[in-house]
């Protein structure tokens, strides 16, 4: 997934001849360093490892419930442009269509848009990083379908050859086609292998249509998680888009304060009943879901009767 961000800000860069490139806070784009450069969370992921790549610049994500829309969004969007970066230096802006790391947070179809006319206007490239939401996850092939926005590349990985290592650069041939001959590369790219496995990976999502079996996931899963939210008043913030859904959890739904530490416990909770979470946000409170799109119904619920079970007993010892 890094080569293939890096691949895409070479080609963005090939395209324009411009040397800028703007991603968002909170955001994950891999581990390599052009990629870490882009990513908008220190820890674990940056902690220790610089310096960075230069020519890289951040700006809020749209996140709702911490206080950022999508008119705010865009405004900071044009304030890094007067105060850090003209325009007309950004060769591309990378956006997810879901914050991944940074907390399952869905960029609104106004924000999606809203960028997309600020590409188009200063001959910006706009990527989009599909790499985590690709794939049937979001209840669409793509998660930037649900806001008909078309980029210009994208990238794709991960679930593109179910384990096998490959990712790509998809975009409009005039932009693709700017480097040189020989210009991307690299020793493993194009595994036979792996395209044969990446080609039967997309036979098997549109043969027992995936994409559809993450919307039913994603309705199951919010269903529990607004319940769970009715219940529990550590659970501040449900988001679910197909099967690609988070829980922020705070101490108060007043001021918001992440529940970071109780967050921890529940999955420690939850691994001693038999189920592994993962967890993500800047401040490490989001509770996310990742399951397979082919899990069983019954495993599915069973790991959210975990789920709720240990939440409850979290929740239960935390002051109001």
């Amino acid at each position: 997934g890094a080569e293939a961000v890096e691949n895409a800000v070479k080609i963005a860069r090939a395209h324009t001849g411009r040397p800028a490139v703007i991603s968002f806070r909170g955001s994950f784009h891999g581990r390599t360093l052009l990629a870490l450069s882009l990513t908008g969370s220190v820890q674990p992921y940056k902690q220790n490892f610089g310096p960075y790549a230069p020519e890289v610049y951040q700006t809020p994500f749209p996140y709702e419930y911490r206080g950022w829309n999508s008119a705010a969004a865009l405004a900071g969007l044009d304030d890094l442009f007067a105060s850090e970066v003209p325009a007309d230096r950004v060769a591309a802006i990378i956006v997810e269509p879901v914050l991944g790391e940074g907390g399952f947070v869905p960029a609104p179809r106004e924000f999606l848009l809203g960028l997309r006319a600020v590409t188009e206007k200063h001959g910006i490239v706009l990527i989009v990083d599909e790499i985590q939401t690709g794939f049937g996850r979001t209840g669409k092939f793509f998660a930037i379908e649900h806001s008909g926005v078309e980029p210009d590349l994208m990238t794709v990985a991960k679930s593109l050859a179910a384990g096998f290592p490959l990712s790509g650069v998809v975009g409009k041939a005039e932009i693709m086609d700017a480097p040189a001959p020989g210009g991307l590369g690299g020793t493993y790219a194009g595994n036979p292998v792996a395209c044969a496995a990446g080609l039967a990976v997309l036979d098997v999502m549109r043969d027992e249509r995936l994409p559809e079996r993450a919307a039913r996931i994603g309705s199951v899963v919010e269903e529990r998680m607004r319940s769970w939210a009715n219940e529990h008043e550590i659970v501040g913030d449900v988001r679910v888009m197909g099967a690609m859904a988070g829980m922020e959890l705070v101490r108060s739904r007043k001021t918001k304060e992440p529940a970071d530490k109780e967050t921890a416990r529940v999955l420690s909770v939850a691994r001693e009943k038999g189920l592994i979470l993962l967890r993500s946000g800047v401040h490490h409170n989001v509770i996310r879901t990742l399951m397979p799109l082919t899990i069983p119904d019954e495993q599915l619920d069973e790991g959210l009767d975990i789920l709720g079970a240990a939440l409850s007993e979290v929740a239960t010892a935390v002051p109001l």
